[in-house]
């Protein structure tokens, strides 16, 4: 019991930091800068779903939350800031289609699939799933940090080689993970590939592709946001390194590679597949044949 609530209690103490930072440059709204109070949004939306989910000892809406979070901030930002330029309302569009597209996706599989396999043992052990829900809220605001406080900024800059250039790199991750989920979700709906691995499309180039495309779109966010950013503020770069740390070592790779492993893991196949394929950035890091 003591292990969850120390880290509830260092998520929010790491979240509050990057809140104060954040707020340096905010618009303030009743006093409180815009930038504490969309960050506020998605920790005080999990905590709130998060008793249900509980008490029906479901992970069915974990997903749909965070997504929910994502566009809520977003809505409240834009609704209150008092003049959003064209830099903040195309960072307001790109992570509101990127939260709605993914998840949409992850709620409806989910559903389909009856459940969540992460979640077996933690959903019964209230305040380990309460620290996932509130990593969940953490996630939401760390992830988009950088480009919420673009959002929320009194420092408004003309449209620049930044912009484009972190524009170009959304579109590609967003291509990247959107192809990836599609192909994924074909492979699966098919009777004889059940138990089977896929080798695919983009999943012959990376063992995970939809995590490298998510992890390329947040550092376009972040490009994007960089030129608005003065003093304190650009704490929240580390929003896509968040991403990437969390997607290798905590809740994605790290998960399904030792999934996969148990699995497949005496199957030539996949042990060759794993051997030849690199985990993320295809064409990197691959072994057998770079010896």
């Amino acid at each position: 019991m003591i292990k969850p609530i120390v880290g509830i209690v260092i998520v929010l103490i790491i979240s509050g930091g990057i809140a104060v930072a954040g707020s340096q440059d905010s618009i303030a709204v009743s006093n409180l800068p815009l930038f504490l109070i969309c960050a506020s949004i998605g920790f005080i939306l999990h905590w709130i779903v998060f008793i249900p989910s509980f008490i029906y000892q479901t992970e069915h809406y974990f997903d749909l939350t965070g997504s929910i979070s994502y566009i809520s901030a977003i809505a409240v930002a834009a609704l209150l800031h008092p003049g959003l330029d064209t830099r903040s309302l195309v960072l307001c569009i790109l992570i509101s289609v990127w939260a709605a597209r993914l998840g949409s996706f992850l709620f409806l599989r989910v559903k389909r699939d009856g459940k969540d396999r992460r979640f077996d043992e933690i959903k019964t052990k209230f305040f380990r799933y309460m620290f996932t829900w509130t990593l969940g809220g953490a996630w939401v605001f760390i992830t988009m940090a950088a480009g919420l406080v673009a959002i929320t900024s009194a420092n408004q800059q003309a449209l620049d080689r930044f912009f484009y250039f972190g524009l170009v790199l959304w579109i590609i991750g967003f291509v990247i993970e959107v192809v990836a989920d599609s192909q994924k979700s074909q492979f699966r709906a098919k009777p004889e590939n059940k138990n089977r691995f896929i080798t695919e499309g983009l999943w012959g180039l990376s063992r995970h592709p939809n995590y490298f495309g998510e992890i390329v779109l947040w550092f376009g966010i972040s490009l994007i946001a960089l030129p608005t950013l003065i003093g304190w503020q650009f704490v929240t770069l580390i929003s896509p390194i968040f991403v990437t740390l969390l997607l290798i070592k905590v809740s994605g790779v790290k998960l399904l590679e030792r999934s996969g492993m148990q699995r497949w893991g005496t199957d030539p196949d996949y042990l060759n597949y794993i051997a030849n394929t690199p985990s993320l950035v295809p064409f990197l890091g691959r072994t057998q044949n770079n010896a």
